[in-house]
């Protein structure tokens, strides 16, 4: 925006925008004859501007004025209407509308983004109905708000400390856990849903690895075990979750240290494309024996299995505590392999940090890195072992070591 432009100017003509995409919207779903809605793309670019002229105008006073004659000609056109449309969405949108237009003399961005959500949920109405009437199932939108519930009510009420002696257990950490898996197991159900049984399955795995690949697994885990005939396309996603560990591993030493980037990146490069092949493999043939079929009935995620596998966790973090508090930090190599059972990232950006600031050097950081990579390893071998069945755990176990044996060979080699 050009230095010289009056901010008036601008929030008046944010303020038309947003009328004008709105009622651009509502003028279609408006109809026509006697029974036609009150509203349509004139009405609404002008109360838009009738909101920002308000604000121009001082706002307080007028504003609610103006605010409340608005709201009152919408219940006028309700009134008139209710017969024929008893909905209250158009009446609704013109007084947002004019809350709108009142906001883009103050803050242009905030509005237009804003005006530009209303006017997609708008046009979204049709399919919206759709998917929330037809295709959620009650039992979905059951588990939909547990969650909301679980992340948005409970979460923030958790106490943020530490509750045992070596101050290694937080539980607003292991519920942050239980709903971190309860999601990516979500996700994996709308995956599903959208894409099939096999693609769903290991597209959500991999997308999900770049939050936290041992939830992933434990994800994974509760769908095979709830619906065994996806075993193959469940251990596909635990698998591919590693990949988006090296993955994201390589992006985070890009930003700490490229030179220990450069150390490690044979290691990375075997255990990212062995951790790929094994996947793709697996969901090769999760896709064969399920291609065509529709998605399989079932829960978005069992809250159970979430409160296991935060339960897990922290028994993992109370032994790497005590380990440390008993037999301490012995250089770089053993911290970051105690570190690792909880998170490979935060290990490896410690070590690239001491790097960085000339304690050590980048051939230096290969053992201590790999170690970590090495325990975090273990972390997901018994997550596997007690979120999925056996037989999830037989194959998913012969994946990840294959990508931890390929990081080590390459260093050897």
């Amino acid at each position: 925006m050009p230095a010289d432009l009056d901010p008036r100017l601008t929030g008046l003509a944010a303020a038309l925008g947003i009328g004008l995409l709105i009622g651009i919207e509502r003028e279609r779903r408006k109809g026509e004859g006697p029974t036609r809605s009150a509203a349509g793309l004139r009405t609404f670019a002008l109360v838009s501007l009738l909101g920002a002229l308000a604000m121009l105008l001082g706002g307080g006073i007028t504003l609610a004025v103006l605010a409340a004659s608005v709201g009152l000609l919408a219940v006028v056109s309700y009134r008139r209407s209710r017969d024929d449309d008893p909905g209250l969405t158009t009446e609704i949108a013109l007084i947002l509308t004019f809350a709108l237009g009142a906001l883009a003399m103050q803050d242009a961005p905030l509005a237009t983004g804003v005006g530009v959500v209303v006017a997609i949920a708008l046009a979204a109405r049709s399919a919206l109905h759709r998917f929330v009437v037809r295709a959620l199932s009650e039992q979905e939108v059951h588990d939909g708000l547990l969650l909301a519930a679980a992340a948005l009510v409970i979460l923030p009420l958790v106490p943020d400390r530490a509750i045992d002696p070596l101050g290694a257990v937080n539980p607003r950490t292991l519920w942050r856990l239980a709903v971190l898996m309860m999601t990516i197991n979500a996700c994996g159900h709308i995956a599903l849903r959208l894409v099939g049984p096999a693609r769903g399955l290991s597209f959500a795995g991999f997308a999900s690895g770049f939050v936290s690949s041992t939830a992933t697994i434990a994800a994974m885990g509760a769908h095979a075990r709830r619906q065994p005939a996806l075993r193959a396309a469940a251990v596909s996603g635990a698998v591919l979750s590693s990949l988006a560990t090296v993955l994201y591993l390589a992006l985070l030493l890009t930003a700490a240290s490229p030179a220990v980037l450069r150390a490690l990146t044979p290691s990375l490069l075997a255990a990212g494309l062995t951790a790929a092949a094994y996947g793709v493999l697996c969901a090769l043939r999760g896709t064969r024996a399920h291609d065509g079929e529709p998605p399989p009935p079932g829960r978005p995620f069992n809250p159970r299995l979430a409160l296991l596998f935060a339960a897990t966790m922290g028994g993992l973090m109370l032994v790497t505590a005590w380990l440390t508090d008993r037999y301490g930090a012995g250089g770089a190599g053993l911290a970051a392999a105690l570190a690792g059972f909880a998170d490979a990232h935060s290990a490896a950006a410690a070590v690239a940090a001491l790097q960085a600031g000339g304690r050590i050097t980048p051939e230096q950081t290969v053992l201590p890195i790999l170690a970590g990579f090495s325990t975090n390893a273990l972390s997901k071998l018994v997550v596997a072992f007690t979120a999925g069945d056996r037989a999830f755990a037989a194959q998913v176990v012969p994946g990840v070591l294959l990508s931890v044996g390929a990081a080590w060979l390459a260093l050897l080699l």
